[in-house]
This record gives C-alpha cells, structure tokens and sequence, in this order.
C-alpha cells in the first residue's frame, strides 16, 4: 500500500496526477468501480452508534436553547422549516460521506490516518481552492463554536452561583474552565474519547425532556401570548439559527474517518439526525405554544425558574463542555498536519492545542457577546459547509474521469442534477438572506449589540 508519509510532495497534488496509485490496489485493464472494492474495516473504529453520539454531541446543544426563539421569528412555518433543513442537512451529510469514501476508494493512502478530510474532499474535487475555501470555513466554524460553547458554559455556571449568593464575573469563569478542559483536548481523534461524547448526547436528551416537562408545566401561566406572523427579515434570521442546529458538516469527515467501516457513515447519520430532531422538535413547538412571542433567544431565561430548570442548566453546562472537546479536535489535527507535529502523543500536541486553547480564550474575553457574530457564521461558512460544498464536491468527484482508465465518470441522472443544483440554490439564497437579516438586526437595534471586553476595566470594572 502505499505511504503518504514516504512520499509527501505527491498529497497535493492534483487528482488526475495522483491516478496511477489506484494501480497498487487495482488492474488497470479498464474502468472499474471504485465501489465495487471491499470495504476496509478498522476494528479499533467507532462503531455506526458511537460515531452517531459524536454527532449527536457536536450538534444538539446550542440548538436547543435557540430554536424556539427560531420559531417565534419564523412563526408556524418555522415548523416546517425545521424539518426541511434537517432533511436536506442529513441528505447532504449522507452525500459528504460517500464523497470521502470515493478518496479512501479511489487513492490507497487516503485510507491512512488522514488529519484534514474535508478539505481533502475539497482538494481533489476542486483542485487548491477547494481546499482553502474548506480549510477557511472548517476552521472559522469550528474556532467559533468552541469559542461559544465556552461563553455560554462560563454564563451559565455564573448563573447558577448567583442563585447562592455568589457574585462572580462570567469573565473569571471563562479561562477557569479553559484550564479545566485543556488537558482533554490533549487526546488524539474522536476513537480516543467517544465517552465524552456520549456523555454530552446524555446530558442533552434529558435536558430536552426536562425542559418539555416545565413546558406543559407552564401552560396557562403565561398571560396574553400572542403568536405573530413574521417578517422577511425575521424568517430569514430564523433560518439562519435553524440551519446552524443542523450545521454539524465541519466535523462529519472526521468523524466518518474514525469509523470501523467507513461504507456505513449513511446509517450513521440516520441514526443521528433521527436523535436531533427528537430532541429539536418538542422543546422547539412547545416552547412555541406556551411562550409565543415572549420567548427570549436563549429559552433557559423563558422557562419557570425552579429545580427542573435548574437541572436543565447543569444538563447544558455538562454538553457544552464536553462539546469543546469534541468541536476544537479536528481544527487542532489539521493544524498539527500544517505544522507536521507527529501522530503519536508528545508535548508538541501538548504545546499545540494548549495555544489553541489560550486563543479561544482570548477571543471569549475579547468578544463575551460572540453569539452576535456567530449567527453570522450560521448564514455563511456554516451555509457553505452543509449545503454548497457537499452538493458540489460529490457531482465533480463523480463526473470526473481518470486519464489512464483507472475509473470512469459515473452516470448522474437529469434529476440528481437538478436536486444538488437546487440544495446548492437553497443554500446560496437562504445564506445570503440571512446574513442581510442578521446584519439589518444589528445596525438596527435599539441598545448595543457588543461589549466591551473583559480585559477592559471601566469604572473599577471588568466589562
């Protein structure tokens, strides 16, 4: 088989160059099938089942303090919005996965430890801009919401010693539970700490069911709820949220990397989306129902305080935690690929990731308002990463042939042409309106949309 690691100047190079490797795994008697190979099996891997919990893990959280607040932007079609974006998320999921698999099929050394899949994926479909466009929008996405996950960790641990009489700036908290999580993040790839992963899936379903239960508690108590039709902007804004519930992609390769059999990402994401959306959609029309307009963007500042809500925060607190430790990995892997730090465990991993780590930190602190530009990121790199890219990837990764016969274009139907051209539109439109929504929003708001930094004393106070 062969070694990337024995012949590094041929990774990048372009796809028709890279053909002849197929040769060590394949006669070049004429085309063949690249799916017709048998599937390798890593039985070290992730399971369908664990690697679904990293999914579940990744992307449940911030989804569920968001999206009822979605839907009272988007009134009652927001329901149906929610459900269309995770089809067509989990669509394109699926179809992301088969264009990774294609790389393991079509060149040996894909198969090895691969740090940077996605844009991998975007290398050989689109040559060098493929991959930097993949690598700028992974990396911003995932850097941005490890960076949130942190504040709102941070916010609502300092919520929760305020109910004891404990007056503690969420600024403090935030490098406190940075130098908590820090060594965690030292651990390689996903296969290395999959229990964390189930345990932010956990901690999320019963957060869900508990904030269903205080719900139907609710009901009756809360005067005059009106539920309003939206507007342009306010739809739009709301399928900005929506679609970053449903923006797990950055992390999808890598995930399916770690796969024992790589052939069944597909139930994979099956089994994960049909957990999410179980999740997304009771606390989401239920918080609809009973809150109506009075639903605030976070719905833990909506919900009756008491000891279920109390749970229910420490239930989140534990996911984003834990979904620090998930999100940040690939974005530290394939920046130890650029630095060609080795595989293996070491202090150059330490070193590394502590940095990032210190990074993230620094931004929380720069910005303690970062959810303001991270629904932003909802309407563009996350746009780009669930809907644009893995239409486009896979239609080019399929229709492209080898010059030496190693393969042939596969057949695509008029009608699969037109469904990844319309996902590709959708994305485009929805992302674009977004973005201008979220942007009216901001310039038009009545009160400031950012804070001063933490780090910035005024008036004998941290901002």
């Amino acid at each position: 088989m062969f070694d990337a690691r024995s012949a590094p100047e041929v990774t990048m190079t372009p796809l028709s160059d890279k053909a002849e490797l197929v040769t060590n795994e394949a006669p070049m008697d004429g085309c063949t099938d690249c799916h017709d190979k048998p599937a390798l099996v890593n039985r070290r891997g992730l399971t369908i089942i664990t690697a679904a919990v990293f999914i579940v893990g990744e992307m449940a959280g911030g989804g569920i303090l968001s999206l009822p607040a979605a839907l009272k932007s988007a009134g009652w079609s927001g329901i149906m919005l929610l459900l269309f974006c995770a089809f067509l998320s989990a669509y394109t999921g699926v179809i992301l996965g088969r264009s990774w698999q294609i790389l393991k099929d079509r060149f040996p050394f894909y198969r090895e430890h691969i740090r940077y899949p996605y844009p991998a994926i975007g290398f050989e479909a689109m040559g060098k801009a493929g991959r930097i466009a993949v690598t700028i929008c992974v990396n911003v996405t995932l850097f941005s919401v490890t960076t949130v996950f942190l504040l709102v960790a941070s916010d609502l641990f300092g919520g929760l010693l305020v109910k004891v009489h404990v007056h503690v700036s969420s600024c403090v908290w935030i490098p406190i539970f940075a130098i908590g999580l820090c060594p965690l993040t030292w651990l390689g790839t996903p296969k290395d700490f999959w229990p964390i992963a189930a345990g932010a899936a956990v901690s999320t379903g019963v957060a869900c069911v508990l904030i269903v239960v205080q719900e139907i508690v609710d009901i009756g108590s809360v005067p005059d709820v009106q539920h309003p039709s939206p507007t342009f902007q306010s739809f739009f804004t709301a399928f900005g949220a929506i679609l970053f519930a449903f923006g797990g992609h950055a992390i999808f390769p890598t995930v399916q990397h770690d796969m024992k059999d790589t052939r069944k990402f597909h139930w994979t994401v099956l089994v994960a989306y049909t957990i999410v959306v179980l999740y997304y959609l009771p606390v989401s029309v239920g918080g609809y129902v009973v809150y109506g307009d009075q639903l605030e963007p976070n719905i833990l500042d909506t919900l009756t305080g008491g000891t279920i809500t109390t749970i229910v925060i420490v239930m989140i607190m534990l996911h984003l935690t834990m979904g620090v430790i998930i999100v940040i990995n690939p974005f530290c892997q394939e920046i130890e690929e650029l630095l060609k730090i080795p595989l293996r465990f070491g202090w150059k991993r330490i070193v590394l990731r502590t940095v990032v780590m210190a990074a993230v930190v620094f931004l929380a602190e720069t910005i303690p308002k970062f959810s303001v530009i991270l629904n932003l990121i909802g309407g563009t790199t996350v746009t780009l990463l669930t809907f644009v890219f893995p239409s486009l990837f896979y239609v080019l990764l399929r229709i492209r042939p080898s010059p030496d016969g190693a393969w042939c274009p596969k057949n695509i139907a008029i009608w699969e042409y037109i469904l990844h051209a319309e996902i590709i539109l959708v994305g485009l439109v929805g992302g674009v309106a977004s973005t201008y929504s979220e942007i009216y929003e901001i310039a038009t708001a009545e009160g400031p949309t950012l804070s001063l930094p933490c780090y910035v004393v005024r008036n004998g106070t941290a901002g």
